[in-house]
């Protein structure tokens, strides 16, 4: 038996509403570590018991063998359509989207439901598109935690996608208040990377030259020097920029004294299978990727995410989050240190997200991440990133109360040359923080970067003040 929780049993009387109503393709979206698996795993053995086929789209091999395991667990009989498994005549089919793209044409049986796992992957030129639009008659479930794709392209009916119906789980905050979820607490730096030199391709950084950019000892160094003080010897997966990105920083974490190694698609299954069941059993305390398990891997005594890759991606940073966010036993939060700040340009996890079907043009989405950064403030005490809020939620730093402004009496005198830039340096020398700064920034019409730029000329003048004095007293 497959008992639901009560926000599950409603998402699945909310998808059978959708159906009545004569929606055929809802997309179903829910938060990493919501148990989506579970979901349709239930969906599925519903279905088969009034006799009825249901295919189960994932497009990765530790995706099927997760799948697999969790109809198995609830004596969901299946079957799998992959290398090497016989094919059989069950009524649910967990199928490894490459394998059943080659092997369209020799299958004659049809699905009543098609479930696209990932289904932010479901568009028209990619294979699970192709398989949605050759079963045409079949119903349509997608799932995902951010429907959301780099190339700005809506998952929808109005924009060439295949889904007709948004239906919205809960979010990460409620999950979390709930206990279903871990507490996220992201420690970031107080401004973002400098990446103007670096070029957008196919709607995120340039890989290669972000990977020159990131692959540099000092990040690395920050990164294992931020690890060993927030979240010590605990199972983490540090997000990388290249595979060779993720062996140097595996290196790095093992000159430091931790077990780590780097984990990619150049392995065997298992290979791979058993460096995650390293990290699982706590044998690993670091395992570094590249793109490889930023969707669908269950590993839920992960207690760090380390992001060493900055994206434009609101879905790419959510899923590499996510990885950390399920609960387990003695685990009390779960750590992101966000080294690249990648917080700053989506805002915090807790926030709520607005999704929808329709495409996102650039400007658009551009727009949405400067929304959404400037939320986010970073405690210049503990480092931790948060919502607006008058003191840390983490150390209890109290943050400078914004400066009134009061009208009073008064004449209209000249304004003599040197006049308004003496009155803008004394405004700026009043400013004691990052966000002071931004703030005089807007009001005053800046370019932006202006704040950042002034903020960092202060902490390098204020770095060689301290490395003068470091060299006078030796």
């Amino acid at each position: 038996m497959i008992d639901l929780r009560d926000y599950q049993a409603e998402i699945v009387t909310a998808i059978r509403q959708a159906y009545g109503q004569g929606y055929k393709a809802p997309l179903l979206v829910a938060p990493t570590g919501s148990g989506k698996t579970v979901l349709f795993s239930y969906i599925a053995h519903q279905a088969a018991a009034r006799g009825n086929r249901t295919l189960i789209l994932v497009h990765r091999q530790e995706l099927l063998s997760q799948t697999a395991r969790t109809l198995a667990r609830f004596d969901v009989e299946h079957g799998l359509i992959a290398p090497g498994a016989t094919l059989t005549d069950d009524l649910v089919q967990v199928a490894s989207v490459q394998t059943l793209v080659r092997r369209l044409d020799r299958l004659a049986w049809q699905p009543t439901l098609i479930v696209a796992d990932e289904a932010h992957h479901c568009t028209a030129d990619t294979g699970h598109g192709r398989i949605v639009a050759h079963y045409d008659k079949a119903k349509v479930l997608g799932v995902t935690a951010t429907p959301e794709r780099l190339d700005g392209k809506g998952l929808g009916l109005s924009a060439g996608g295949f889904f007709d119906c948004l239906i919205e789980g809960p979010t990460v905050a409620a999950l979390v208040e709930q206990g279903h979820l871990s507490r996220p607490v992201v420690y970031a730096p107080a401004s973002k990377l400098d990446l103007s030199g670096i070029r957008t391709l196919a709607g995120d950084f340039d890989k290669g030259a972000l990977a020159a950019a990131m692959d540099r000892p000092t990040i690395t160094g920050d990164a294992v020097a931020h690890y060993r003080r927030f979240c010590d010897g605990k199972p983490s997966i540090a997000f990388c920029v290249s595979v060779a990105h993720a062996e140097h920083v595996a290196e790095a974490f093992r000159l430091a004294g931790y077990q780590a190694t780097s984990i990619d698609g150049t392995l065997d299954d298992r290979t791979r299978r058993q460096r995650i069941e390293d990290l699982g059993s706590g044998r690993l305390h670091v395992l570094t990727s590249c793109e490889l398990i930023g969707e669908g891997v269950d590993v839920p005594i992960v207690g760090g995410a380390i992001l060493l890759r900055p994206t434009q991606s609101v879905a790419l940073n959510m899923q590499q989050i996510g990885r950390a966010l399920r609960i387990h036993e003695g685990k009390e939060k779960a750590v992101i240190i966000d080294a690249v700040g990648n917080v700053l340009r989506h805002g915090h996890p807790l926030e709520d997200r607005q999704w929808s079907l329709d495409s996102k043009p650039r400007r658009q989405r551009k727009a949405q991440e400067q929304e959404d950064g400037e939320r986010v403030k970073v405690c210049p005490e503990c480092s931790a990133s948060h919502g607006p809020a008058p003191s840390c939620p983490e150390c209890g730093y109290e943050y400078p109360q914004a400066r009134r402004i009061e009208a009073v009496e008064g004449e209209l005198a000249e304004i003599k040359p040197g006049d308004r830039r003496l009155a803008l340096k004394r405004e700026q020398a009043q400013c004691k923080t990052l966000a002071e700064l931004r703030e005089l920034g807007r009001a005053h019409g800046y370019r932006e970067g202006w704040a950042d730029a002034i903020w960092r000329y202060r902490q390098d003048r204020h770095d060689r003040w301290k490395n003068s004095r470091w060299r006078s007293s030796n």
